[in-house]
């Protein structure tokens, strides 16, 4: 036993397996894409962001357009309240952002087409997901002050009233949607 050699194996470092990621796509021995094989997020992600367009939205027309059965509404009352006229803006602008991103993300799904490179598309959702929230929390704040000070009796106080529930609903929605987005940011820096 003196006289023998001990043996050494030596097994070569293998390399890390990268972590699967459920933002990649994987089509086997397929060119058209099935709906099975598309995370289920993504489809939540449109939800979303079909219910943040169609709640802004909303939002932005009960205050231009208040209850139809006032006939003493003018739209110049409208324009000369500067807090309404912000409400109204950051409503329109959060409807213009939730159609970009319901049109972006239905074209990813069925197209799979790709506006912008998946990290900056990542990158961009989530900073613009967050302004978006706050502004329309901002707004919200607003015209929660705005309907304090309008007579409680009157067609826009009323649409107020409504615009800012539908308001601080888009704000949920929206805020759901950044949560997403990071996680999905997340697991683009993580892995």
């Amino acid at each position: 036993m003196a006289g023998e050699s001990q043996r050494i194996i030596f097994y070569p470092s293998q390399e890390p397996l990268p972590t699967p990621s459920p933002f990649t796509f994987s089509v086997a021995g397929s060119t058209t894409l099935s709906l099975s094989s598309q995370p289920a997020f993504r489809y939540a992600n449109l939800f979303l962001r079909f219910a943040g367009l169609l709640f802004s939205f909303i939002s932005a027309i009960c205050l231009v357009f208040p209850s139809p059965q006032y006939r003493n509404y003018e739209p110049s009352t409208f324009l000369n309240t500067a807090e309404l006229t912000y409400c109204f803006i950051v409503s329109i602008l959060a409807s213009i952002y939730s159609a970009y991103q319901l049109f972006k993300g239905v074209c990813d799904i069925a197209y799979r087409a790709r506006f912008i490179s998946d990290k900056m598309s990542d990158y961009s959702s989530f900073i613009l997901d967050q302004l978006v929230a706050y502004l329309l929390i901002s707004s919200s704040s607003i015209l929660v002050l705005t309907i304090h000070r309008i007579i409680p009796t009157t067609s826009v106080w009323k649409s107020a009233v409504v615009s800012a529930s539908m308001s601080c609903i888009t704000f949920v929605i929206i805020a759901i949607s950044t949560l997403q987005s990071g996680y999905k940011l997340c697991k683009r820096l993580i892995w």
